[in-house]
């Protein structure tokens, strides 16, 4: 059995599999993980081997603390991954895009593969027929857009994520949740036309913490998986053990 830790600014993700198998997840506060780790070791006593997403936000105890149960991998642009990466800084690309890059070649090889992760930002990542990682784009996610709006202006409430009942927004708060969805929708639509066009036979993943509500008003075909990234993770700590 394999464990993932997925570690964001304030939360941490846990994630067991057998195998290729997810068969358990949970997500808890950064100041649980001692408490949270020694919980999971009994209820997973199976557990050998553990790769770590993000270990900038982990201080040395915390992982010490894995490394004394697991043989443990540390994610960083240097481990071995199945594709050929063309990126101009390969060592500033976030572990979290390499990641879904290699879900997307464990999943869907021998396809032109856009990877769509919506959360805090929305992240663009294009892997080739032939595996060739090009690149992607980088933009504001929802709850930045939101932020955005009450932070640099004077007058503009900060607002919960909620669907727009239309498209022309009668008030101040309507505005601005027609302003930020349809914006979103519109953005991400407009950019799975756009690689469409230039790449034939696309197939386009939509993951992150926002592809729920996204998914259902997005009129491109799409596929939403919301644990890609921790199958990408799982396929690294494999691909790396072997």
């Amino acid at each position: 059995m394999n464990l993932i830790v997925d570690v964001g600014n304030t939360y941490v993700k846990f994630a067991v599999f057998n195998d290729a198998d997810l068969i358990y997840k949970l997500s808890f506060k950064l100041n649980a993980f001692k408490n949270q780790y020694k919980s999971l070791k009994k209820d997973f006593p199976k557990l050998k081997k553990a790769i770590i997403s993000s270990v900038g936000h982990l201080t040395i105890e915390q992982i010490e603390l894995i490394k004394a149960d697991l043989n443990v991998i540390e994610l960083t642009s240097a481990l071995k991954f199945p594709f050929k990466n063309t990126y101009q800084t390969p060592k500033t690309l976030g572990v979290d895009r390499i990641a879904l890059v290699c879900a997307s070649v464990n999943q869907f090889s021998n396809k032109n593969v856009l990877i769509i992760d919506a959360g805090t930002c929305i992240t663009y990542d294009f892997v080739t027929v032939e595996n060739h990682y090009l690149g992607g784009a980088i933009s504001p996610g929802l709850r930045l857009r939101y932020l955005s709006l009450n932070n640099l202006t004077a007058n503009l409430p900060l607002l919960e994520t909620k669907q727009p009942q239309k498209l022309i927004g009668d008030s101040t708060e309507s505005s601005i949740h027609s302003g930020v969805v349809y914006g979103v929708i519109k953005e991400i639509d407009g950019v799975i036309d756009q690689y469409q066009r230039d790449y034939s036979d696309l197939t386009v993943i939509l993951t992150g913490g926002d592809s729920k509500f996204l998914s259902n008003q997005l009129k491109n075909t799409i596929f939403a998986k919301s644990n890609f990234l921790l199958d990408g993770l799982n396929f690294i700590l494999e691909y790396n053990s072997k």
